[in-house]
């Protein structure tokens, strides 16, 4: 059973920092493309980050560039995501996906920017 397990989020001010992580198991971690992507109430679903099998190949939407970092360690089976100068419009619900789409599989973990 493929399983992924975010964890990290928070409540942050404006400016401030977060790290999400992302566990995932019953799937072949090490040899695919994983992404995280974020849903704010109202909003679609956005992909803010992929970052290829290897690591090798990183792609950010506009929005983020600059601001967050994502990684993968496949020793670990585990996804990351460094979140830096949050802003209050980054506030959402973030998950990890298995390739370059934004369909969710856990739970995923509820970041809030405000003051």
């Amino acid at each position: 059973e493929v399983q992924l397990v975010e964890s990290g989020g928070g409540m942050v001010q404006p400016g401030g920092s977060l790290r999400l992580s992302c566990t995932g198991s019953g799937f072949p971690f090490h040899i695919v493309d994983m992404s995280w992507a974020r849903q704010a109430p109202g909003n679609g679903p956005e992909r803010v980050a992929t970052i290829n099998y290897a690591g090798a190949e990183i792609y950010y939407v506009d929005s983020v560039k600059g601001r967050f970092a994502i990684a993968k360690d496949n020793a670990k089976n585990t996804l990351y995501l460094q979140m830096d100068s949050l802003k209050p419009e980054d506030t959402a619900l973030y998950y990890c996906v298995i390739g370059w789409g934004t369909g969710r599989v856990g739970q995923g973990t509820q970041v809030t920017v405000s003051s």
